[in-house]
């Protein structure tokens, strides 16, 4: 993002590296998770605590720097690549936060007693988790390139 003074000038990196280095990082918590708790759903729940952490960051951090792009750079920001790619961001956040978590989250309901890998809603949850997956790893990479565009 453009170089600007005041409080946007250290504001704008500030959030990014916030919102960047925090999916990294849950990504490599939720690994670590997963590897170290023996009860999966334990390890799920608390990795899905952190997710949703790390997307109210995003919301909150991918917004700030819209609404400054489009404050600083007027219609002119809808031109700018950096915009898209925050955007981008931004819609991925969305739609993972209040989109896919709460299917997953009701169909975890509709299996209990049960762990919803050992029922029948099985396969409808490993489909709709790799898609969460690789939404989180677009919106990971994007990140990445942000920071390095950005900087």
């Amino acid at each position: 993002m453009a170089k600007q003074a005041g409080l946007t000038g250290w504001m704008n990196p500030l959030l990014l590296t916030a919102w960047v280095g925090a999916l990294w990082m849950t990504a490599i918590t939720a690994s670590v998770l997963f590897q170290t708790i023996p009860d999966r759903q334990l390890a799920g729940l608390v990795a899905g605590k952190l997710f949703s952490i790390v997307s109210y960051i995003g919301l909150a951090s991918g917004l700030w720097l819209l609404i400054q792009r489009l404050a600083n750079d007027g219609f002119s920001a809808f031109k700018q690549g950096l915009f898209w790619v925050v955007f981008l961001m931004w819609v991925l956040v969305l739609i993972g936060e209040f989109g896919i978590q709460p299917l997953l989250a009701q169909l975890k309901a509709s299996a209990l007693p049960n762990d919803v890998m050992q029922s029948v809603f099985a396969s409808r949850f490993k489909t709709w988790h790799g898609i969460a997956s690789i939404a989180y790893l677009v919106e990971c990479l994007l990140g990445v390139w942000l920071v390095i565009k950005s900087s």
